[in-house]
């Protein structure tokens, strides 16, 4: 039997017996002592594109059922609109822009997240958890910003997107790595990832674990499980030949196939949880690192795509599950961002958080407490946002908009002409916060 089938068959066994013993949120006892904390990152999701989120297309069982067994966000945000500065905000609960990441990072070995920045896994240390990454890394080349130097006990990590098959990456190089070292190993990646997060949970079930499982998909190149491979080493992979072997009328249909994929991937996870006797004691945490492109995916009902600052290309779905403690079928309308897992997690495992620029969501999670007000921001190339309760002013070449997103979520009427002082006053904003966080890097 081939290795994809088997383990194909092997989620399904998984799954089904999750689903089969599953029990009542409400009825589970929480386990004493801090939580396990499961992060899992899908690359590229967009708003609408689970059906939990509204999607009709694609099929998302697993991730439908961990939204209603406990918290959905409606105003969940990455900190950036492409892969590499949300990664950054989220590992260090800080803006990128502290770290100097502002676009996805590219394949030379000089750019990357500095070694000496605090990270969740090195948060979590004093508590004695064990850290593992499986999946996308994308800060830094392994080789001189990597996982296992940031904390990480455990890893097997891309550095950017190679071909699902080959693993091969768009430079070229085979790009596989386990603890920082050039590792291949067969398989399609989404189910290489699913099959290391499992057999991570299931040898440490004894002690509190944080598990970052950054999937590769949905990401180009769009290749579902029985698409052929593409990429090969020694040339690059560039133009359209950076988006796989399919012709362009058949990326819907692979990139539906990932999502699910995707979804299948999260329902072994939850199924290994149950599996080892961790289901009262575990934060289960879904999010994605930007907006999907609107080619492929859905960011309904929000305006933009992948790289904009629209919202579109940064609103993004979040839920949370922890039985027994987070109430379920709750839908959050709280502005959040990826920079608030990290004193998040830090406050549910009982550690003091390094110094951040994130919110601690415990509150909300657990006692459905609001929120503190605050500004936030973003940016990217020569654009610039900052939002304030409803209003939202987006600063680029082109000129300035402010829109009232509680009015109009979908960002069409520009009030900045009639709103001068509410303009005046998020300008002045955002200047303060870029004196503080440091100019953006010269383009490369």
């Amino acid at each position: 039997m081939k290795p994809a089938r088997r383990l194909r068959i092997l989620l399904a066994v998984a799954v089904a017996g999750s689903l089969a013993c599953a029990t009542d949120a409400r009825a589970v006892t929480p386990a004493p002592g801090p939580p396990n904390l499961v992060l899992i990152l899908i690359d590229d999701l967009g708003y609408g594109d689970l059906g939990c989120y509204g999607s009709t297309w694609h099929r998302t069982p697993h991730l439908d059922r961990l939204a209603a067994e406990g918290l959905r966000f409606t105003d969940f945000h990455s900190n950036g609109a492409v892969c590499s500065p949300t990664r950054a905000a989220l590992l260090t609960g800080q803006y990128p822009q502290r770290h100097r990441i502002e676009g996805a990072i590219g394949f030379n070995r000089t750019e990357g997240l500095p070694l000496d920045r605090v990270t969740i896994a090195e948060t979590l240390a004093p508590a004695g958890y064990r850290s593992a990454v499986f999946g996308k890394w994308h800060v830094g080349h392994v080789t001189r910003f990597g996982p296992n130097d940031q904390g990480f006990h455990e890893s097997r990590v891309a550095n950017n997107n190679p071909d699902y098959h080959s693993h091969v990456s768009r430079d070229g190089n085979l790009d596989w790595w386990r603890d920082q070292r050039l590792a291949d190993e067969p398989g399609y990646l989404v189910d290489v990832v699913t099959r290391a997060a499992v057999d991570f949970i299931r040898r440490h079930r004894e002690r509190p674990f944080f598990l970052y499982v950054p999937q590769l998909a949905v990401h180009f190149p769009f290749q579902g499980p029985r698409d052929p491979p593409h990429r090969t080493p020694g040339r690059t992979w560039e133009g359209d030949s950076k988006y796989g072997p399919l012709p362009k009328t058949d990326f819907p249909r692979a990139y539906r196939e990932m999502v699910e994929g995707v979804d299948a991937s999260v329902g072994a996870i939850l199924a290994a949880l149950d599996s080892a006797g961790l289901r009262g004691n575990t934060l289960v945490f879904v999010t994605s690192d930007n907006g999907a492109y609107s080619w492929v995916g859905s960011n309904a009902p929000w305006r933009g795509q992948k790289g904009d600052l629209h919202e579109g290309g940064h609103r993004v779905p979040a839920i949370a599950r922890w039985p027994g403690r987070i109430a379920p079928g709750r839908v959050s309308a709280a502005t959040a961002l990826s920079m608030d897992l990290l004193p998040t997690f830090a406050s549910l495992a009982g550690v003091a958080a390094p110094t951040v620029d994130g919110t601690d969501l415990s509150g909300l999670l657990l006692r459905g407490e609001p929120l503190p007000a605050r500004t936030v921001f973003w940016r990217t190339g020569t654009a610039r946002a900052v939002r304030r309760g409803p209003w939202k002013l987006i600063a680029e070449q082109a000129g300035t908009a402010l829109f009232d997103l509680a009015a109009d979520p979908g960002e069409s009427a520009d009030l900045a002409a009639g709103q001068p002082s509410v303009v005046a006053d998020l300008r002045r904003a955002l200047a303060d916060w870029e004196r503080e966080v440091g100019p953006p890097p010269r383009p490369r």
